[in-house]
């Protein structure tokens, strides 16, 4: 990203009150593999965001949810769609076409004006 993206995100996530995010154990791991592999972010900066941002687990309901959802894209991408409907929760993602064809899912993207 960068530039008026970032500045969006930012401004985004400082608006709102702790508690009011949180990350999927799903996404966690793709951005830990990344890091392991030397990708961004560094794990400096993974460890520090999970000291402020809880790791919410993938759990009995996501997994019963999961396999009732379209596999028209990534199988990463319905076990996320899954892990947010059992929670009745909002995905952030900077590329909702991924999401767009999983029914009752709420998709964001923050890097957007709004």
């Amino acid at each position: 990203m960068g530039g008026a993206a970032d500045s969006t995100l930012n401004g985004r996530l400082a608006s709102l009150y702790p508690g009011d995010v949180a990350i999927s154990a799903v996404s966690f791991g793709e951005l830990a593999l990344g890091s392991w592999n030397g990708k961004p972010p560094r794990q400096d900066v993974l460890d520090a965001f999970v000291r402020v941002i809880p790791i919410v687990p993938f759990d009995e309901a996501a997994a019963r949810i999961y396999p009732q959802l379209p596999f028209k894209h990534a199988r990463l991408d319905r076990l996320l769609a899954a892990h947010a409907l059992s929670l009745d929760a909002t995905i952030v993602t900077n590329n909702k076409a991924d999401f767009a064809d999983v029914p009752g899912l709420r998709v964001e993207n923050w890097t957007l004006s709004e």
